[in-house]
């Protein structure tokens, strides 16, 4: 039994630290009016635990607890997504906000981290 309230004890700081992490990102994200497609708690690897699209973001919990994301529209990973690089930004997109606000989205993360460690 204590084995089992141990690891719920450290399921739930490690679910706090990661919603407060990608809070991070998404709320300048949203200031900023980039479009943010999905939050998650965990990884949705194949399927989700539990999903729910309020507005335009989808909100969920996968199963695969080591970590979490925001997924902002325009983000893109050059890479990978070649077709959405041919397309023109979109005003909603991360990709056509100006340096200082996508350097604020990304650090945003970093930033929860470091006042928490802090406080």
């Amino acid at each position: 039994m204590e084995i089992a309230i141990k690891l719920s004890q450290f399921l739930l700081s490690l679910s706090l630290l990661i919603i407060l992490h990608e809070l991070g990102h998404f709320i300048p994200a949203k200031l900023f009016k980039t479009r943010v497609e999905k939050f998650y708690l965990f990884f949705d690897i194949k399927f989700s635990l539990l999903k729910k699209k309020i507005g335009e973001t989808e909100y969920g919990i996968g199963w695969l607890p080591l970590g979490g994301y925001v997924k902002i529209s325009g983000m893109i990973d050059e890479s990978m997504d070649k077709e959405q690089m041919a397309l023109p930004p979109q005003p909603w997109e991360f990709r056509s906000k100006p340096a200082w606000q996508r350097l604020i989205i990304m650090l945003g993360g970093v930033t929860v981290n470091f006042i928490l460690a802090f406080i």
